[in-house]
């Protein structure tokens, strides 16, 4: 069991990130938040899960323990594997999906692609006594601020490479794009990357 890698970032992808661990660069799977805080060149410690299928071995990587242990936690209910833990906390920060399971938000569940209300429901039924003590937000919100995805795919865009005006042309555009319920995080960093392509 790989449970954390630490190392220089060799390369970092909308996906993945390759860590030097002594001389060898390991590909981990991470979401855009976690790639967001990556640099190339620059040193970073992610703790890690190492999913075992019989014909891969995957490293999933995150930017501390606890997003590690809801991710493990997650794939214990019915029909929840690594991709769709790994998409419930690209959509939401760890407190938000504790406070949803917690709750029984289920509304807040399904916003995550792969989810639909059945599986939302499993989830709390499954999971609501794991989940451990709720955060307590001052404002007592559950769902994700309808704006924090702008600071997450700017973020997300300049550990990629570009330039913070790149990124924050990128970002104006897809929010002109957006209408009624905003879309997960990973489609919206997409969205960018792709007009970013055409302007290159």
């Amino acid at each position: 069991m790989i449970a954390s890698v630490r190392g220089k970032v060799l390369a970092v992808a909308p996906q993945t990130a390759v860590i030097e661990v002594g001389g060898v660069g390991m590909a981990v799977q991470c979401s855009p938040n976690t790639l967001a805080g990556l640099r190339v060149g620059e040193e970073a410690r992610l703790a890690t899960s190492l999913v075992v299928r019989e014909d891969s071995l995957t490293l999933f990587g995150f930017a501390d323990d606890d997003e590690k242990h809801l991710f493990e936690l997650l794939q214990t209910a019915t029909g929840v594997g690594p991709r769709l833990a790994q998409a419930a906390l690209a959509v939401h920060t760890p407190e938000v999906l504790r406070r949803a399971i917690g709750g029984g938000d289920t509304a807040t569940l399904t916003r995550v692609p792969g989810v639909g209300k059945k599986g939302a429901e499993r989830l709390v039924l499954e999971l609501r006594d794991k989940i451990g003590p709720l955060p307590i937000g001052a404002d007592g919100v559950t769902g994700p601020d309808s704006g924090a995805w702008q600071g997450q795919v700017g973020q997300a865009l300049t550990g990629l490479g570009w330039t913070q005006s790149q990124a924050d042309q990128a970002v104006a555009m897809v929010a002109e794009t957006v209408e009624g319920p905003t879309p997960p995080v990973p489609q919206l960093l997409k969205q960018a990357i792709r007009l970013l392509g055409k302007t290159r």
